[in-house]
């Protein structure tokens, strides 16, 4: 039986490994990743941030992307991130109305 400090540690652990292969998945834009899996690096770091403001600790936007992203959000987009292509927008807009 697990405790519920084991099944926080293990919670803990696969955050870490996600944000990890995100951070070297840069080949992995986030219009793919909310185009197939609803989400992208931004909407984790903004639960996180979410979660941080729960408990009571300051957190801002930039400073749970970095958290996320593993640099600068700025940085990261100099880097790496494309334009998306006009298949990845339409693709967004049309699973993601109104966002």
């Amino acid at each position: 039986m697990m405790t519920d400090q084991t099944t926080l540690e293990l919670e803990a652990a696969a955050f870490r490994r996600l944000k990890e292969h995100l951070q070297n998945r840069t080949d992995v834009q986030n219009i793919d990743m909310m185009n197939l899996a609803g989400f992208c690096r931004n909407c984790l770091s903004n639960w996180y941030r979410e979660a941080a403001q729960e408990k009571g600790i300051e957190m801002d936007k930039e400073a749970a992307r970095e958290l996320v992203y593993g640099m600068p959000y700025g940085e990261w987009k100099d880097r790496y991130q494309t334009e998306a292509t006009e298949e990845q927008k339409a693709k967004f807009k049309d699973s993601h109305p109104g966002h």
